[in-house]
């Protein structure tokens, strides 16, 4: 055979080769996002009363992140990050009224992206933050989820919203959500779908079927692990964030705080239904071996761990949160990757995976080497921003926390988990706080100005 011959041959093979891949059908893409589901979940074993058989079941199928954090704690600009893949210091968008609209056009965005590419996009559900979404991103979304019902009874303490209800897990609005999946997954299409499934729950008013709440009985609830006087090592800046005279204060004085960790566990508990419902659906339809599966909280949330409650801090309480992928090919079932990564990963690892270029702005990087091998090296921290130029980073051994005023705190998650002793002040540790600060943004834009946007349908 000459050398043209075989030239000539490898030509016509990498041709073939190409056609082929050409013609591999890419990947469907299932994308579940929880609201305020922090780390109370039971493959994280953060802890132990927690019952998320569901949830539990798909990180046994894929790769479970046992570090994996918001690029902040608050809706609204936790989701745009996520979606837009531009964190919040380079949009500005800080916060539940900062219109991230105004800033970040679609074509940028991660559904965009998608249906440029010949994706069917569908969704339903809490997929951006609620007045501030952007439905027509989508081809298809759920008009009207509905509301739920009202409780007849007390509606909590102050402004921690739960009660057990009298009605059927199909008489809430997730329930409405989780259906319009199922059609979906029940459908035929002619080309490859990303659908994206938002549960407002476990976000308040924890309002679920008794059912729910029985599951954890009262008597058996313990509370979280807390130390007395934890914020006495803490900055001004962070102590104005926990604000312990006001919800923690007012827990303390009811003598409830018990009946709120169970009413979060049963709204906890409500979602994985709602997850398995979707779970079961997928597994009975044509698209389980090429169905991409990732699940993400938007960000942790406090039920008095330092004197706090809900998201609105920098702390591991506040900015971690499940993440889960399960991509047919690659993963292998029960992975367990203890890499530290924040959910800026998300829109490059889904555009690697689906083939399609990872738009220049994006801000994060592609965690696909991760999934292939959790033991992987990855050098990328994970960072979350909270409000204007508040930033913590998160190494595998570390939190670093710098508030705008200055105020620093420092801890070693493998000493102290609950972040109890914060260590900014020890001579011996600025190397390590100088480390980690290099990691934070160097430019931070103003807020965006102006009040929440009306929502787009």
């Amino acid at each position: 055979m000459t050398r043209i011959t075989l030239l000539a041959c490898c030509g016509l093979l990498l041709l073939a080769a190409l056609a082929q891949a050409a013609d591999a059908p890419r990947p469907n893409v299932l994308m579940i996002a929880v609201d305020d589901l922090n780390h109370w979940v039971g493959y994280l074993g953060r802890n132990r009363q927690t019952l998320t058989p569901n949830i539990d079941r798909l990180a046994a199928r894929g790769v479970r992140f046992s570090r994996s954090y918001c690029a902040a704690p608050v809706c609204n600009p936790s989701r745009a990050a996520l979606l837009s893949g531009l964190r919040p210091a380079t949009t500005g968008a800080y916060d539940n009224r900062d219109d991230w609209r105004t800033v970040v056009p679609p074509e940028l965005t991660l559904i965009t992206t998608f249906r440029q590419a010949g994706y069917y996009v569908a969704g339903a559900g809490k997929i951006y933050h609620g007045g501030l979404d952007r439905r027509s991103e989508w081809e298809d979304y759920l008009k009207r989820e509905g509301t739920d019902p009202k409780p007849s009874g007390s509606t909590g303490v102050g402004g921690i919203k739960f009660a057990p209800l009298d009605c059927l897990d199909d008489d809430l609005r997730e329930a409405r959500i989780v259906g319009y999946g199922i059609k979906q997954l029940q459908r035929r299409h002619e080309r490859p779908f990303f659908l994206t499934i938002g549960l407002h729950k476990p976000h308040m008013p924890w309002n679920v079927p008794q059912k729910y709440f029985d599951m954890h009985p009262l008597d058996a609830i313990e509370l979280p692990p807390t130390k007395t006087d934890d914020l006495a090592d803490v900055p001004r800046a962070g102590v104005r964030m926990a604000d312990p005279t006001g919800d923690h204060a007012t827990m303390l004085a009811s003598g409830r705080w018990k009946e709120a960790v169970q009413a979060y566990l049963a709204a906890v508990s409500y979602a994985d239904a709602m997850i398995g419902r979707l779970l079961d659906a997928l597994d009975k339809s044509n698209y389980r071996d090429n169905t991409i599966v990732v699940l993400w909280g938007d960000h942790g949330w406090h039920l008095g761990e330092k004197e706090h409650w809900r998201k609105f801090a920098l702390w591991e309480e506040a900015t971690r949160a499940p993440l889960i992928w399960v991509v047919p090919g690659l993963t292998k079932s029960n992975s367990l990757c203890e890499r530290t990564v924040d959910f800026m990963t998300i829109y490059p690892t889904l555009c690697d995976l689906a083939g399609i270029p990872i738009p220049s702005h994006v801000e994060g990087r592609s965690i696909r080497a991760l999934l292939a091998d959790p033991k992987a090296r990855w050098d990328t921290p994970a960072m979350t921003t909270y409000k204007f130029n508040n930033h913590a980073v998160r190494s595998e051994g570390w939190r670093y926390i710098r508030y705008a005023d200055g105020g620093e705190e420092l801890y070693d998650e493998a000493q102290d988990p609950y972040e109890w002793t914060n260590l900014a002040a020890k001579p011996e540790l600025a190397s390590k706080k100088s480390e980690l600060s290099q990691l934070m943004p160097s430019k931070n834009t103003a807020p965006i100005e102006g009040k929440r946007g009306k929502r787009d349908e």
